[in-house]
């Protein structure tokens, strides 16, 4: 695979938990988020909350979790046709976004397997031996978030801006800031209620808390694509925690992406691979 591939691949894994709010230059949150669980944010939802105030403490509850278990896919339309990425692990956003997940690329000439992929502060870590076997007899590449984020044609930065504030919290903190969110009503998601909020997302809301590089990127693309806004649905559970995500983006380049989080508190090993077992990727 190439390494603007790699690098597309490693990021839509990262936006999929996310959304591109996450780049928050000061780190930041809307109005009523923080640490703290469900319980703390006021356990289940008061049915009487207008939708903003039941969001904040969705928001809220959901960032003080710090870890949970993700299982979503993309799929987007593209010149050289549909492009699905599934990404499906755990996630652990204690000290910026770090994961152990397994990516899956199918369409466009991907080979359709699944690459476990391990986010560290620093790097991503994946082995590609189900995709591209015997590369020098180790199983694992290093790829260098600086070297991907070039690949991108961002600055060195562009994935530490994303890492840095992504974590499940942020579609709902978009919600809030698009000023159209309300609710839709009950419904089941894998098996527990759920209430579902729907809200249109403007391209200038989308990218607009980014830092410099990721906006000028953002941009780039929403032209390219010609979309003007998303959909954004969402459904909080009974302990004010997210449990599904659905984001639609119109335009030439159409695309839309369903996750589902689960386990939250859970364990997420973090360990990078033995050196032993590990390359470093070329410019990396």
């Amino acid at each position: 695979m190439r390494s603007t591939r790699i690098a597309a691949a490693v990021a839509g894994a990262v936006m999929l938990v996310g959304s591109l709010s996450a780049c928050n230059d000061d780190g930041g949150k809307a109005a009523g988020s923080g640490g703290g669980s469900g319980d703390a944010a006021g356990g289940k939802q008061d049915s009487a909350q207008s939708p903003v105030d039941a969001l904040k403490a969705a928001q809220e509850a959901t960032a003080g979790k710090k870890t949970a278990q993700i299982d979503g896919t993309t799929l987007t339309t593209t010149p050289r046709g549909r492009i699905t990425q599934s990404t499906k692990g755990g996630l652990d956003w204690t000290h910026g976004m770090q994961m152990n997940v397994a990516n899956t690329m199918s369409g466009g000439g991907s080979p359709g397997k699944p690459v476990k992929s391990i986010y560290t502060k620093d790097a991503v870590y994946m082995n590609m031996s189900a995709v591209m076997p015997g590369v020098g007899g180790k199983p694992w590449m290093k790829y260098s978030y600086e070297a991907l984020s070039k690949g991108l044609g961002g600055s060195g930065t562009l994935f530490q801006d994303v890492l840095r504030n992504a974590d499940p919290s942020q579609p709902i903190e978009l919600l809030i800031a698009s000023g159209t969110a309300k609710a839709v009503g009950k419904e089941n998601v894998n098996g527990v209620q759920a209430t579902h909020y729907t809200g249109t997302v403007t391209m200038d809301q989308l990218s607009g808390k980014a830092g410099k590089s990721v906006r000028d990127l953002v941009r780039k693309q929403l032209a390219k694509g010609g979309a003007k806004s998303e959909q954004l649905d969402v459904w909080i559970d009974d302990h004010d925690l997210l449990v599904k995500k659905v984001e639609k983006l119109g335009g030439k380049q159409p695309s839309s992406s369903t996750a589902l989080f689960s386990d939250y508190g859970s364990k997420v090993d973090l360990t990078p691979p033995p050196a032993g077992q590990t390359s470093t990727a070329p410019g990396a």
